[in-house]
């Protein structure tokens, strides 16, 4: 059995529905916890994939938070080994900076439900059941500066790169598509103090999320099964230890 090892900033922003869909696309997934697990333990494995989640801080503060070097350590010994790797947000932020993109902080968050427009690019890669959706989930107020390093897959008029594809392993995305209905009241209390500070109506947010998240979800499985099944074709035949743990 494959293993996916899952980097944990915030315990609520975990897998939500990706975790299913690993499952059945054959992987057990192990959580590490930032501040709880050792890190360097997983720096001695070679994941069969590794996803790296979202959390609020900022890739740029590695003095505040010197976790952040040993997962860019971790992100360039996966892309080095060839197999998937994943990155949501936060995440999608480390893999930029790897591969010598600058973060840098917009002109204001965006948070909240937003379309999402796919380029030409992105219509043709695993995202393109994203254009069949009414919105999507933002939550992030720095984006990625990767355009000359890679072509961006989406846009919003906020983000001009809200996600990127490096071959057909690597996978970031700066916007939100794991977040189910069930789990999104978490995240309003979770960061009700970031949804104060922009004034935020959260009564509006979560009828947003009524009305939205149901109908995303499909398309995001179906998307996060494009990537998964386009990994499993691309990594057959490759060989290496995987994580040896369990779920």
């Amino acid at each position: 059995m494959k293993v996916a090892h899952v980097i944990r900033h915030i315990h609520f922003e975990d897998l939500g529905l990706l975790a299913p869909i690993l499952a059945k696309h054959g992987y057990h997934y192990h959580y590490w916890d930032v501040g709880v697990d050792d890190l360097t333990e997983l720096e001695q494995m070679t994941p069969d994939l590794l996803i790296i989640l979202g959390g609020p801080i900022s890739v740029n503060d590695i003095d505040a938070y010197p976790f952040l070097a040993m997962e860019q350590r971790l992100v360039r010994r996966q892309i080095a080994s060839g197999r998937p790797l994943l990155g949501i947000c936060l995440g999608a932020q480390i893999i930029a900076r790897v591969m010598g993109a600058s973060v840098e902080p917009m002109a204001s968050k965006e948070i909240g439900f937003a379309p999402l427009a796919l380029t030409d690019t992105g219509k043709q890669s695993v995202l393109a059941p994203l254009a069949d959706a009414e919105a999507v989930l933002h939550w992030h107020g720095e984006a990625c500066q990767i355009e000359e390093q890679l072509p961006a897959l989406a846009s919003t008029p906020a983000c001009t790169n809200q996600a990127f594809m490096c071959g057909s392993q690597i996978l970031g995305l700066q916007f939100h598509l794991e977040v189910p209905l069930q789990g999104c009241e978490r995240w309003l209390v979770g960061h009700c103090h970031e949804l104060a500070s922009i004034n935020t109506d959260v009564a509006a947010m979560r009828a947003e999320s009524q009305r939205y998240l149901p109908r995303l979800e499909p398309i995001a499985r179906e998307v996060f099964h494009r990537w998964l099944t386009q990994c499993a074709h691309q990594n057959t035949g490759l060989t290496g230890p995987g994580g040896d743990v369990s779920t």
